[in-house]
This record gives structure tokens, sequence and C-alpha cells, in this order.
């Protein structure tokens, strides 16, 4: 969400549109893994994130890219089910 914030001006926000993810090794039960996202592409109201999850030992274990697209939020949130 870090990563999206900059790109949000007052009253929107960002709903997920497509995941991609590609494992790529193993990991031990209990290993910490960090997810590291870099903003790859502005189109529009388009985001495009690609991201990394990598173990304690340097390891890739799984990439992926993630797509979002920005959204006025109390329209989008009036189009929910209640």
């Amino acid at each position: 969400m870090a990563a999206v914030g900059p790109h949000l001006d007052e009253g929107r926000t960002s709903v997920g549109t497509r995941v991609e993810l590609e494992h790529r090794a193993a990991s031990p039960v209990g290993m910490r893994v960090t997810v590291e996202a870099e903003l790859l592409e502005v189109d529009g109201a388009r985001l495009v994130f690609g991201c990394t999850a990598t173990d304690e030992h340097g390891t890739v274990v799984g990439t992926g890219r993630i797509e979002r697209v920005v959204v006025d939020r109390e329209r989008f949130l009036a189009r929910l089910p209640h």
C-alpha cells in the first residue's frame, strides 16, 4: 500500500484486478519470508507492480505481478453488497 499511496488523490482508493504468482523455491516451515513490491508501470488509472518474495537465506521463493486500478472510494463502496 505504501507504493500505491503517492498515486491516490483524496477520495480515491485502489482495487486489485489481477495477480500472477510463480512459486520458485521451497522454504522451510516457520522461515521468515520478505515480500517487496516495486511500481513498474502507470497507465492512466492502472498500476502494475512487480513483487519478489525472498527467504532468510536470500533465496527467491516467489515472483509475481500485481495490477490495481485507482477508483473513486465512495462510488466503489456504494456498489458493494450491504
